[in-house]
Formats: C-alpha cells, sequence, structure tokens
C-alpha cells in the first residue's frame, strides 16, 4: 500500500499562521502522525508540501502514479486549479481531500472545490482531524478489503 500526502501553499506556516483558522500544529506534527500510522500498518508514506502548483503537478506525475492513495489538502488551489484536478484525474490513485478549516464556512470564493467530485471523500473543518480521520479511512477500508479477500 502506497499513500501520498500532498499540501499544498502555505501549509509549510501551520503553527504561524492564523491559529485562530487552522490550529497551533504544524505540517511535521501531521506528518510524524501519518508517518507513525503508516509505519504501524506497513504502508509506503511519503509527503509533499509546495507553495507552487506547477510542482505540486510534476510531484503527482513522478511520485504518485504507482500510489493506492493521495490524500491531498490544495489549500487555496483547492478553488483555482484545473491543473491539479486533471493530474490526480491521470493517475489511478483514490483521492482523499482534507480541509483543516471548513471551506464552507469562509468566503464566498473557497466554497467552490476543483477536488471533491474526483475524490473519493473530503473531510474538512475538523483541523489536524481531516488528516487523521483521513488515514484511518484508508486503514479501516484496507483491512475490509483484505478481511473480503479471506
Amino acid at each position: 500500500m502506497k499513500i501520498n500526502l500532498i499540501n499544498g501553499p502555505n501549509l509549510n506556516l501551520l503553527g504561524k499562521r492564523e491559529p485562530d483558522k487552522y490550529g497551533n500544529f504544524t505540517i511535521n506534527e501531521v506528518i510524524n502522525i501519518l508517518g507513525e500510522k503508516a509505519k504501524d500498518n506497513n504502508y509506503n508514506f511519503n509527503h509533499f508540501q509546495s507553495n507552487h502548483e506547477g510542482e505540486i503537478i510534476d510531484y503527482i506525475h513522478k511520485e504518485c502514479v504507482d500510489s493506492d492513495y493521495i490524500i491531498i489538502n490544495p489549500g487555496a488551489f483547492t478553488h483555482t486549479s484545473i491543473a491539479i484536478r486533471d493530474a490526480l484525474l491521470a493517475i489511478n490513485a483514490k483521492v482523499l481531500e482534507v480541509h483543516i478549516s471548513n471551506i464552507h464556512k469562509r468566503e464566498e470564493f473557497r466554497h467552490k472545490s476543483y477536488i471533491s467530485d474526483i475524490a473519493i471523500g473530503s473531510i474538512i473543518g475538523l483541523g489536524i482531524n481531516s488528516y487523521i480521520f483521513a488515514f484511518d479511512y484508508i486503514i479501516n477500508k484496507n483491512k475490509e478489503v483484505n478481511k473480503n479477500e479471506n
């Protein structure tokens, strides 16, 4: 099982940036928590963060073509990037969209996501738990698949 975590612009500033909206946790804390879950379940886990749309697209093209799942928080690119959407559609990985804040309780322009309709699910507004719940979904889904195969 190969899982990639992709974080978009400004998420490198977690813990410093608008803690009232995004909490006090850092991106490294997210990576460490998910990395431990991956290790406990013998999953291959990689992570990537960029403030540049093209770098995210290149990462998807190079590193995600053989992934089973992608957990992605595209940040502001959620609302603007058809190119990231197309890159995700070009590969076979299942996509889980996550957002720390509830995008539907924010400015009107943040209500539209170019990722939601191609994702198997979206987890929004639950802070760091958005990431954890996405990863737990993958773990539980994999256990379910393995149980049905036996």
